[in-house]
């Protein structure tokens, strides 16, 4: 009988350096500054587009919609979205288990060139990227630089890891056997990332399943799903196949759970609050009927950050510390300084000098660049 066999793949032969993180950009050069204001202008005239549900890399449109709104000017719409529901999970799911039976067996060269690619490009396009995140979530310029770099590190550093990770060899080889190890792709993921770093986080915890042979639901955070639909369409025009990530922004309570609760699911990585995160888990470790394996979740949660300045310290470079890490990006990150705990002799001069610096935090309009934007929406 005979078989039919795959055509074979053109070789691509990747040469990566060792990893290196992207540089910030100086914005005291004018050059600079000058690129951003640029940027600004040129993404302000993009601003309220309509953004479609992509799955199996077809455009969906539904009745009900996501109004993505600019912090700093809540009557400003950033992007309209679809929103998916619950009658969008088998669709999603479907498209992510076909993608996979092909996108597992391509060769890791080509799932890390993807990342390569997408990595050059959202270089060349940096500050438009670092615009849509002024826009969306009120970062300023420093904070939306490495919110971009951040993703380009991404891209970089997963991609040569996959690359390393295919070599792997057993630690032990015993007499008269020949031993493999291999790291195989797990099936569909669902992706959940958080508003807060919406591009890097969102495209780390997406382009590090993918990169390993995995297919994604990607349900962004309702506050910030126009950032994620730049980063797809970045992955589109760089050679993604269609179904390896299916875009899907959705209320958490409807398709977030439903995704998450599906049998088919292998695995969930989300990024958020303890309370989300704790339901995650528990739904994920309850077995759906139909499902043939433990869930594996990857849950990274909020929590307490506290800076320690004892009495030798350098106080000036203590202040500063404090005040960058409790202020920066309106304190909504979950490395922010949330507790100070200083030495009983230097508090008093401590806490004057820490006055004085966040007295001197310029609150504005992030698009001129203030140091302090606004909260995210009116809940926070």
């Amino acid at each position: 009988m005979a078989t039919l066999e795959a055509p074979a793949r053109p070789q691509i032969n990747i040469h990566a350096g060792p990893f290196k993180n992207e540089p910030f950009v100086d914005f005291t050069k004018e050059e600079n500054a000058r690129k951003m204001r640029a940027a600004i202008e040129k993404v302000r005239g993009q601003l309220g587009r309509e953004y479609d549900l992509i799955i199996n890399g077809k455009r969906i449109k539904t009745d009900a919609k996501i109004k993505s709104l600019n912090p700093s000017k809540p009557s400003q719409i950033v992007g309209i979205h679809q929103k998916a529901g619950k009658e969008h999970v088998e669709p999603a799911m479907n498209a992510a288990l076909a993608a996979f039976e092909t996108w597992s067996r391509t060769p890791v060269e080509e799932r890390a060139s993807l990342l390569f690619r997408a990595a050059d490009l959202l270089r060349e396009r940096k500050f438009e990227f670092m615009a849509w995140l002024v826009f969306e979530v009120s970062k300023n310029w420093a904070e939306a630089d490495a919110d971009i770099g951040e993703t380009i590190d991404f891209l970089e550093f997963y991609a040569r890891e996959a690359l390393r990770l295919s070599k792997a060899e057993t630690p032990v080889q015993l007499p008269g056997e020949r031993d493999r190890l291999m790291y195989i792709p797990l099936g569909v993921g669902a992706v959940i990332p958080p508003w807060n770093f919406p591009c890097a986080i969102m495209a780390g915890m997406t382009v590090a399943s993918i990169v390993c042979g995995n297919t994604v639901v990607l349900k962004p955070s309702s506050d910030s799903p126009t950032i994620a639909a730049k980063f797809i369409e970045l992955l589109e025009e760089v050679g993604m196949p269609e179904g390896v990530v299916n875009f899907c922004p959705g209320a958490g309570a409807s398709f977030g759970d439903a995704i998450v609760a599906h049998p088919r699911t292998r695995y969930v990585a989300f990024t958020g609050s303890r309370e989300v995160g704790l339901h995650i888990n528990k739904s994920a470790a309850t077995q759906a009927p139909g499902q043939i394996w433990i869930k594996r979740t990857v849950l990274e949660m909020g929590g307490k950050d506290a800076i320690v300045v004892d009495a030798d310290a350098d106080i000036d470079s203590a202040v500063e510390g404090v005040a960058s890490a409790a202020f920066g990006f309106q304190g909504q990150k979950c490395s922010a300084c949330s507790r100070a705990i200083i030495d009983e002799r230097i508090y008093d001069k401590f806490i004057e000098k820490l006055k004085a610096r966040v007295e001197k935090i310029q609150v504005g309009d992030p698009a001129e660049n203030a140091n302090m934007g606004a909260v995210i929406n009116e809940v926070r």
